[in-house]
C-alpha cells in the first residue's frame, strides 16, 4: 500500500501494523519454512491421540493410516486454495476474507475461527500441563498426592505459552527451523523403544479390527473421515496468515503439499503403532501417550519422552493456536488491539473453554470436538474459495480491504449474501446433530456445510459477479 492509502486506512479504522500487507522484506519463508510448519505442527500429541484414538476405537493400522491420509489429501486442497491469496497479496486471513464477507461482516468468520483456536490453545496447554506433572511425578513421587499440582503445571504451562507469545510471530520461524528435527528423532525414539518393549513390528501391527461388518466400519469411518478433515479445517482458513510471509507463490505451494501429508501420515503411523503396541505390552490401547509413559515405570524414558512432548505441544500450540486468533481477535479493532493484546485475549478464552472436559475422552475429542467444529468452518472455506477463485478470478483490490466506501463496502459493511450462505451450510450441517433420522448431514459435517454454502453463494452472487469484477480492474487500471 502507498503511503497515502496506508493513512486513509488507518483513518478506517480497518488497518493496524500487524494487519497490513507484508513488504518484500518480511517475505523470509521458503519452502522449508513450510515444511517445517507442517513436521513441526504435525508432530504433536494431539495428532498422536487423533491416530491413537482410530485405534482405540476399533480400527486396525491400515485402516487407521488410510482414513487419517486420505482426510489430509482432502484438506490439503481448500488449503492451497486459500494459501494463494496470502502469498499474491500479503495480507492475513481477516483482511482476505473482507473481500467476500464485507469490512465489517469478516468479523463474524474470523471470531468463528478465533473461538476453534482458543479451544485448541486451551486443549494444548492443557497436555502440556499433564505432561510436566507427569515428569514431576517421576522425579518427585509425592507430587501425585496432591490434587493441586496438575492445576499448577497446567496454568505454568500456559504461562510459558503467553511468554512466547509476546515475542512475536518471528520467533515462531526461528524455533520451528529446530524443533521440527529434534521431534522427529524423538518420535522415531519413541517408536522403537515400543517396538522393543513389544517384540516387533509383527504383534504390534496383527491387531485386527474390531469391526465384523463392512457396515459396522463405515459407520465409524465416514465420521472419522470429517474428523480428520476437520483437525486441520481451521489452517484451510487461516494459512494466508502464514503464506504472506512466503518468499514466493512456488515456496508455499511446494513446501505445504509436500510437508501436510507427508508429516501427518508419518507421525499418524508413529500414533498408530506405538498404541497398538500398548494392547500387546498391557492388554489394553492406551490412547493417551502421557499415561502410556506412566507405564513404562523408567524414569529416563520418560523424562526424555515428556520433554519431546512439551516441545511439541509448545511449538504447534503457538503458531497453530495463536497467530490466527490473535489476528482476528485483532481485527474487530485494529486501533486498540494489537497481535501481542490478541495472543494474551486467546490465552484466557481459552482457559475458560474447560480443556480437561474435551479431552476427558477419545470419543469427546474426535465425535463432538473436531466433527462439531467443522460444522462452522467448512461454510466459511466455501465462501472464501468461491469468491476469490469463482467470482473475482483471484483479483483483489487491495486498497478497499482496508477502507470503508470501497468496493467491499456492500451494506453498511456487511454482505448479507455471504452470512445467508454462512447460515444455510451451518444449519444444514448441525440438524444431523439433533435429528437423528438425517445424522449422516452431522457425520458428513464439513463436507455437508462446505457444499451448501459455496452452492448458495455462488447462486446469489451470480448477479453482482460482472460489478464486482469491473470495480477491480478499475482500481487496478487507477
Amino acid at each position: 500500500m502507498a503511503i497515502t492509502e496506508t493513512a486513509a486506512a488507518q483513518r478506517s479504522g480497518l488497518y493496524n501494523a500487524d494487519l497490513a500487507p507484508t513488504t518484500a522484506a518480511q517475505r523470509t519463508w521458503g519452502t522449508y519454512n513450510y515444511i517445517s510448519l507442517w513436521f513441526a505442527m504435525s508432530m504433536e500429541v494431539s495428532t498422536y491421540m487423533l491416530a491413537s484414538g482410530l485405534i482405540a476405537g476399533g480400527m486396525n493400522w491400515k485402516q487407521a493410516i488410510g482414513t487419517i491420509l486420505l482426510g489430509n489429501l482432502i484438506v490439503l486442497i481448500p488449503l492451497l486454495l486459500n494459501a494463494h491469496a496470502g502469498a499474491k497479496y500479503g495480507i492475513p486471513f481477516p483482511v482476505f476474507v473482507r473481500a467476500p464477507f464485507g469490512v465489517r461482516g469478516a468479523n463474524v468468520p474470523a471470531i468463528l475461527r478465533a473461538i476453534v483456536a482458543c479451544g485448541w490453545f486451551g486443549i494444548q496447554s492443557w497436555i502440556g500441563g499433564q505432561a510436566i506433572h507427569a515428569m514431576l511425578i517421576v522425579l518427585w513421587p509425592g507430587v501425585a498426592e496432591a490434587p493441586w499440582s496438575v492445576w499448577a503445571c497446567f496454568l505454568g504451562f500456559w504461562a510459558l505459552n503467553m511468554a512466547v507469545v509476546w515475542r512475536g510471530v518471528e520467533s515462531i520461524r526461528h524455533f520451528q527451523g529446530f524443533s521440527a528435527p529434534f521431534m522427529l528423532v524423538m518420535a522415531l525414539a519413541l517408536l522403537v523403544f515400543a517396538l522393543v518393549r513389544a517384540g516387533g513390528f509383527g504383534p504390534m501391527l496383527s491387531e485386527p479390527s474390531r469391526f465384523h461388518s463392512t457396515g459396522a466400519f463405515l459407520r465409524f469411518f465416514f465420521p472419522s473421515l470429517t474428523a480428520m478433515v476437520g483437525y486441520w479445517a481451521t489452517l484451510a482458513l487461516n494459512i494466508p496468515d502464514f503464506t504472506r510471509y512466503s518468499k514466493s507463490q512456488n515456496s508455499q505451494v511446494v513446501g505445504q503439499a509436500f510437508g501436510l501429508p507427508v508429516a501427518m501420515t508419518l507421525y499418524s503411523f508413529i500414533g498408530v503403532a506405538v498404541t497398538s503396541a500398548s494392547a500387546v505390552i498391557f492388554g489394553e490401547p492406551i490412547w493417551s501417550p502421557i499415561e502410556l509413559m506412566g507405564r513404562f515405570h523408567q524414569p529416563f524414558v520418560a523424562l526424555l519422552a515428556m520433554v519431546g512432548l512439551l516441545v511439541a505441544t509448545l511449538n504447534v500450540n503457538v503458531a497453530a493456536n495463536v497467530v490466527s486468533p490473535s489476528n482476528d481477535i485483532s481485527n474487530l479493532n485494529p486501533r486498540l488491539i494489537s497481535f501481542r493484546t490478541g495472543g494474551l485475549i486467546t490465552g484466557f478464552l481459552g482457559l475458560a473453554m474447560m480443556p480437561w472436559k474435551l479431552m476427558a475422552s477419545f470419543h469427546n475429542y474426535i465425535f463432538e470436538w473436531l466433527i462439531g467444529y467443522s460444522a462452522l468452518l467448512g461454510p466459511v472455506a466455501a465462501i472464501m474459495i468461491t469468491d476469490y477463485f469463482l467470482i473475482r478470478e483471484t483479483r483483489l483490490d487491495v486498497e478497499s480491504l482496508y477502507r470503508r466506501g470501497g468496493i467491499y463496502e456492500y451494506r453498511n459493511g456487511i454482505n448479507p449474501r455471504a452470512m445467508i450462505a454462512l447460515a444455510a451450510g451451518v444449519i444444514c450441517a448441525m440438524t444431523g446433530r439433533f435429528v437423528p433420522a438425517v445424522h449422516l448431514l452431522f457425520d458428513y459435517a464439513w463436507f455437508t456445510g462446505f457444499f451448501v454454502s459455496g452452492a448458495v453463494y455462488l447462486g446469489l452472487m451470480r448477479g453482482v459477479r460482472q460489478v464486482t469484477e469491473d470495480k477491480v480492474l478499475a482500481a487496478e487500471e487507477a
